[in-house]
């Protein structure tokens, strides 16, 4: 049986939703599958992925074959890094102790480049609030403006007949 990590479509249409599974390769693309590992969500930025990477790498021990997409995710999450690292430990090229710092260092690595990009697009979100709000502020300031010489003109134009009456009332 031939077993492959691929997505698993769920969600309402036009916000997909996928569950990352260990599937069966004659299996439906939403069909029967062998064990779910993780969640991935396209929907949020940056994406959201939940991973167990511990049974990601067991299935890919025994010979499961990532689907495109699931290997760019597994490789995201350090999947097929943990896997490359368990392989060096069967070869003795490794201990389990460098390898596990080794993965450690890579995680904390990632992390902070995930970091940054939320950050950016944080500092770039509050940015665009800030134009739109003095953009606002131009085209209010800007009816004001506007407004402000036709209640001058109507002040005026009122001034005009009262104090035409007063003089009238002074002739009297």
């Amino acid at each position: 049986m031939s077993v492959k990590i691929r997505l698993q479509r769920h969600g309402k249409k036009g916000k997909p939703f996928y569950w990352i599974v260990a599937a069966d390769a004659r299996a439906k693309r939403d069909g029967k599958y062998l064990e779910k590992l993780g969640t991935y969500n396209p929907n949020t930025n940056p994406a959201t992925i939940d991973l167990s990477v511990d049974d990601a790498v067991k299935w890919l021990q025994n010979g499961a074959q990532p689907t495109d997409t699931a290997k760019a995710i597994l490789s995201y999450k350090g999947a097929l890094l943990k896997n490359h690292l368990a392989g060096g430990i069967k070869k003795g090229a490794l201990t389990e102790e460098q390898a596990e710092e080794k993965f450690n260092a890579w995680l904390e690595e990632k992390a902070a480049k995930i970091q940054a990009k939320a950050d950016g697009l944080s500092k770039a979100e509050a940015k665009l609030k800030a134009e739109a709000l003095a953009a606002e502020k131009a085209v209010n300031e800007a009816r004001i403006a506007a407004a402000a010489p036709v209640v001058e003109e109507e002040v005026a134009e009122d001034d005009t007949p009262a104090a035409e009456a007063e003089t009238t009332k002074e002739e009297e």
